[in-house]
């Protein structure tokens, strides 16, 4: 007899369900390990390693992309059920989306335990289409090809000012004519919005992620952006710092990649680089992976930290941090906040950080307090409230963080 196949089926109530229960215990190649509640508990029944195939509804939910993949990822193959009378494609194209390539409509259930037999095939298979003869250089409608961006990420310690720093060196970047896009990443709760004076009743983030569940994100990027002008954009951030749950593993990540696609990315992060990995969430990773994933996924990362006492030892302990983290990873420091009154010199700082790391460029930020009172008086990025000497060292920084950008 040939293997059998073990599978997962989630019972959320579906009129199908019982038809395909039936269905599936007559076959003598099939075996029904679990009937499961719900997406979260079948993705934990997953990780067992027991099963091959899962039985989903295209409409449960929780089943999105980061679902598809963490079954993947445990070797379960997901076969979708979906109501033929609903959709002219009869889910296949949702399901094409989340990465599903079988599905089954209610009306075909007697194919449902032929599907679990057999190998995997893609729903879909397109004739290849010759390529289109390459316009000559110089020819009318020759296309140049098209330069990504930089991604830039902001990370220190809490209080260390990464909010006020992101959304000056984006400010700064869009007014050099740059098309950038500013994202809040922080998973304690998102303040670049109120900091810039954006009345969002929508979160951008939580946008994206239900975008990127449904496969839509690439197509609808520019509905989860609030532009301040004509070069600059921002994703607002967590309304509240309890949803940072909602966040899916892997929506950061394509929504940077879609961001450099159109320009320069700046990318406001949280204070924790701690593995935190919570268990009773059916597998998704834990709240400090949207920092971890901005961090990763940078082209350059800066290190920013207050030149006090207190700010000063969170930076080194951040810096060594980092350091066993990522080993080699070239960074830049940030030192915010710079003072006379402190007592000590640029050059006494730039010794004490080279004790912890060494840093391919080490910036100071001015106490310039009249201007960050001013834009955020007004709701505005530090551009706009005029010159400053704070906006004149944001600007050196620019400098060394995109040299090409004039």
């Amino acid at each position: 007899m040939a293997d059998r196949v073990v599978a997962l089926i989630v019972a959320s109530g579906a009129a199908w369900e019982p038809e395909a229960l039936r269905l599936l215990g007559d076959h003598p190649r099939v075996v029904v390990l679990k009937r499961c509640v719900d997406v979260d508990d079948l993705l934990a029944a997953a990780t067992a390693g027991q099963a091959g195939v899962a039985v989903v509804g295209i409409d449960d939910p929780g089943l999105d992309r980061a679902a598809v993949d963490h079954l993947r990822a445990h070797g379960v193959r997901p076969v979708a059920i979906a109501r033929g009378d609903a959709t002219l494609d009869g889910g296949r194209l949702r399901a094409g989306r989340i990465g599903i390539r079988t599905v089954v409509t209610h009306d075909r259930l007697d194919t449902l335990a032929d599907a679990l037999c057999a190998d995997e095939l893609p729903t879909q298979v397109r004739r290849p289409e010759a390529p289109a003869p390459a316009a000559p250089p110089g020819a009318p409608g020759a296309a140049c090809p098209a330069v990504a961006g930089r991604v830039v990420a902001v990370w220190g310690p809490a209080g260390s000012g990464r909010t006020t720093l992101a959304s000056a060196l984006a400010a700064e970047i869009a007014r050099r004519r740059r098309p950038t896009v500013l994202v809040d990443a922080d998973p304690y709760g998102g303040a670049v919005a109120q900091q810039l004076g954006i009345l969002d009743e929508v979160s951008g983030l939580l946008a994206a992620v239900r975008l990127e569940a449904a496969g839509q994100l690439a197509e609808r990027f520019g509905s989860i952006q609030r532009g301040l002008d004509q070069h600059l954009s921002v994703v607002t951030g967590l309304p509240r710092a309890d949803r940072w749950s909602e966040v899916r593993a892997g929506t950061l990540e394509s929504l940077v990649t879609l961001a450099r696609e159109r320009g320069e990315v700046v990318v406001d992060t949280g204070f924790s680089l701690e593995d935190d990995a919570v268990p009773d969430l059916g597998g998704r990773p834990g709240r400090n992976h949207l920092t971890l994933a901005a961090v990763e996924a940078a082209d350059d990362l800066l290190v920013v930290g207050a030149a006090d006492p207190v700010g000063l030892t969170r930076l080194a302990r951040g810096l060594v941090e980092v350091r066993d983290r990522w080993p080699g990873r070239p960074v830049q420091v940030v030192v915010n906040r710079m003072r006379p009154t402190l007592g000590w010199s640029e050059r006494e700082i730039a010794a004490m950080v080279s004790g912890f790391a060494r840093p391919s460029a080490l910036h100071f930020l001015p106490d310039d307090q009249a201007a960050v009172d001013r834009a955020l008086v007004a709701g505005r990025t530090l551009v706009e409230g005029g010159d400053s000497e704070l906006g004149r060292a944001v600007a050196r920084i620019v400098d060394g963080v995109l040299p090409p950008v004039g």
